[in-house]
């Protein structure tokens, strides 16, 4: 685990630089070893200062931070003959070998269609940067749950796993890199190329039996492919219907699962959660929280998203503290149930669209739901658990799962306008796999909601005589002011992004 960055400049500048730069500011995200590497060098060092003494220069380099959360992982750029490169995320299932050093064995002529071939054929959560003498090719799976960023500023083009990275060097306008894409990155400028992305595919007619039966089937797998190579393994449990079903069926495997609730001090679904981990069987961490606990964490945390977004923070606060618990457990892999209510229509504001568009406006409006999800819940996830030092995996973030899924009729996902259950067949999952009715008959609650976050905020904006937009807005310039200072520096106008 840790961060990928990249530039090039098209008028022959030095790079170089600024790839170190962006390393130090990303140090957050791999506190173990970084490097860098242009065509005619490699250096791995044990901190970024000692990069910043390379009397070095290149138009092209790219640079990785390092933390080990496998033993097989190993610090990079990792060399070939004639290219290097940073891979950062993992394939599914997983290999024996570090990703970065089987993908330089893998067949292609050349570099750009070795590159592809990683998209095409392997399944999993991860960016890559090749180099070459000339250009840089980058990559992100076709569901994108391992961010990835780019930007161009003055003849130079940068890439980074966070947008503070960019901002550092002066690219206001940072995008999310387009999952299942290729960029093709030289003289004559930057391109995109689609490998494998997710297709809407036609829904067809099946009966709800064989549709659980074939989503429990892919479930099961890929949830075994994200465990199967880690021996402990957190999983985020909000006693819902989504990481109830990962819990139930991550026990089929050997990996030791730990199940982390983050909720409002006093509340009372502790108690329920608390007899669906003895129903399950698996041991049940809990951090309740107060008012005072989310005011404090707040800046912080919207700093680590990079934007001051009410609904992200609110669902960044329980993941982050989740992802704490986990780190001094000792545990590096967390899994959770984000992706899931994109799917299967989990969201109660589905209802309306079900009701002015009837079960074609569904499916359209899940697909396109499921297309920016990985910069609108998967990103600001993902950022919140590499801050702690833990592997974020979602079993629902699989792109065949993906592809079944969005292919199955809105009736059974969404029954009427007015199903106030939905997600009608993962409910089918877990009544099949024998969870009480309590579980698959549940009402779905956000996280933001079930923990209370929501409410915390508004309560806080009042007692500072502010509206939570504003408190909120507030509280990430605060955040920026105190947690980018030094070898964090993540220099971003302060009004960058504002509402």
């Amino acid at each position: 685990m840790g961060a990928l960055v990249a530039s090039f400049s098209r008028n022959g500048k030095n790079v170089v630089p600024k790839v170190v730069r962006m390393l130090a500011v990303l140090q957050h995200r791999g506190r173990d070893m970084c490097g860098i590497a242009t065509p005619d060098f490699l250096e791995i060092s044990r901190s970024v200062q000692e990069l910043t003494s390379l009397d070095i220069g290149s138009n092209v380099a790219i640079g990785h931070n390092f933390s080990r959360i496998l033993p097989k992982d190993v610090p990079q750029p990792v060399q070939d003959r004639d290219s290097k490169i940073v891979f950062e995320g993992r394939f599914f299932p997983p290999l024996a070998e570090n990703e970065a050093q089987e993908i330089m064995k893998s067949g292609g002529k050349n570099i750009q269609e070795k590159a592809r071939n990683v998209i095409k054929n392997m399944d999993g959560s991860y960016a890559f940067a090749f180099l070459t003498s000339h250009r840089i090719i980058l990559g992100r799976d076709p569901v994108g749950p391992t961010p990835l960023y780019y930007g161009e500023e003055n003849e130079i083009f940068a890439f980074a796993s966070e947008r503070r990275a960019l901002w550092t060097l002066g690219v206001q306008n940072a995008k999310s890199f387009p999952p299942g894409n290729l960029a093709i990155t030289d003289d004559k400028g930057m391109s995109f190329q689609p490998v494998r992305t997710i297709i809407k595919p036609d829904a067809k007619p099946i009966l709800m039996g064989d549709a659980a039966n074939r989503l429990q089937s892919l479930l099961i797998q890929s949830i075994g492919e994200r465990i199967l190579d880690a021996k402990r393994v957190a999983l985020a449990f909000s006693g819902g219907l989504d990481s109830s079903v990962i819990a139930s069926f991550a026990k089929k495997y050997d990996s030791e699962i730990q199940l982390i609730h983050v909720g409002m001090e006093g509340q009372p679904e502790i108690q329920q959660v608390k007899g669906l981990a003895e129903f399950l069987d698996l041991p049940l961490r809990i951090k309740s929280f107060t008012p005072e606990d989310v005011k404090k964490v707040l800046p912080e945390a919207l700093w680590l998203i990079e934007e001051p977004d009410i609904l992200k923070v609110s669902v960044a606060i329980p993941f982050y503290w989740i992802a704490e618990v986990a780190s001094k457990m000792d545990i590096k892999v967390l899994l959770a149930g984000q992706g899931c209510d994109e799917l299967f229509g989990g969201y109660h504001r589905y209802l309306r669209e079900y009701e002015f568009s009837g079960g074609k406006g569904i499916e359209d409006a899940l697909y396109r739901d499921v297309l920016s999800s990985h910069e609108v819940n998967l990103d600001p996830d993902n950022k919140a658990c590499a801050f702690q030092g833990v592997e974020l995996r979602l079993p629902f973030a699989d792109y065949d799962l993906a592809l079944f899924s969005l292919g199955l009729p809105a009736n059974l996902k969404i029954a009427s306008a007015r199903d106030h259950l939905r997600k009608r067949v993962l409910r089918e999952v877990a009544k099949r796999a024998g969870l009480p009715s309590a579980i698959y008959n549940a009402r779905k609650r956000a996280i933001q909601y079930s923990t209370r976050i929501d409410r915390v905020l508004r309560k806080l904006a009042r007692e500072e005589g502010l509206s939570l937009r504003d408190f909120i807005r507030q509280s990430f310039l605060k955040g920026n002011e105190i947690y980018s200072q030094g070898s964090l520096k993540a220099v971003q106008p302060l009004n960058e992004g504002l509402p």
